[in-house]
């Protein structure tokens, strides 16, 4: 059990938004993250609403970092932030999130030249634009969708052994060997991830995206391996499909990932619709 007295207690929030004005929220979203057994926090997250071109747009993200906490801030600070600022963001999104990925990477990477140490983060975003939800993933974060009471998963884990990242790694001219676990060059435990300057480039920014009808699709969970390296999908959406405030459904996914072992940081945003 987590006491609210310790000072690494779970921080948490969210709200509700209202379409066009109405009494009724489309949809109401809560944030919780946790140091848990790690020595330092580099989990972050973010969660922005904003009007973009005349249209609500609604971000949310989480990023786990490695190496120290300088990618996974970068991110927060500056991610959405370049995405919607992209000329085609409206018109043409899919493109907007690949070219605002590969930019905000590169920017980072330039920013990074005075630094030796190598740093790193993962990147799994949920963008509702309209009735249209588009997730981006870089990494193993992860975001899951409930959908008729069924998890279904809207992000792959980017690992060195799967098979299509692996030979995409290898033909880079990059290799990966088990100390451990699976990593690119022994090092790095996952495939894709923003900055990691040294593992260039086979270590790329370069996001899958999937998109979904908001129709049908009851919440989304976006949260750092943290919880998933403990909870399946099915377990997460099963532990919180009764639970109608999205805030208090995060929380309860962060105490149950650490009830259940997890050693490393936790991070975890719910989303949840109003389809009535």
């Amino acid at each position: 059990m987590i006491s609210n007295r310790d000072p690494d207690a779970i921080f948490s929030g969210g709200g509700i938004s209202f379409l066009n004005g109405s009494r009724t929220a489309k949809f109401n979203y809560g944030y919780s993250s946790f140091k848990g057994k790690r020595a330092s926090m580099e989990d972050f997250y973010e969660t922005r609403i904003s009007e973009v071109d005349g249209q609500m747009v609604a971000f949310f993200g989480v990023f786990d970092g490695h190496g120290g906490v300088r990618t996974a801030e970068y991110l927060k600070n500056n991610l959405f932030k370049n995405l919607s600022s992209h000329p085609d963001f409206i018109r043409d999104t899919k493109t907007a999130i690949v070219e605002a990925f590969r930019q905000t990477d590169a920017d980072y990477l330039h920013e990074e030249k005075a630094h030796q140490k190598d740093a790193g983060s993962t990147a799994s975003t949920a963008v509702l634009l309209g009735d249209r939800l588009l997730v981006a993933n870089v990494g193993d974060s992860r975001v899951v969708a409930c959908r008729g009471g069924s998890a279904i998963p809207l992000s792959i884990d980017h690992k060195p052994d799967r098979s299509d990242e692996r030979q995409r790694i290898e033909e880079a001219g990059g290799f990966i060997i088990w100390a451990g676990t699976w990593r690119v060059g022994g090092v790095l435990a996952v495939s894709r991830a923003f900055g990691d300057k040294l593992l260039k480039p086979y270590v790329v920014a370069e996001p899958e995206i999937q998109e979904e009808e908001i129709g049908g699709v009851e919440f989304i969970i976006v949260a750092s391996d943290g919880l998933w390296n403990v909870l399946s999908n099915k377990d997460a959406v099963a532990l919180v499909q009764g639970i109608a405030d999205a805030e208090a459904a995060a929380r309860k996914l962060i105490q149950e990932a650490y009830a259940r072992g997890s050693h490393d940081n936790i991070t975890c945003v719910v989303v949840r619709f109003d389809n009535s």
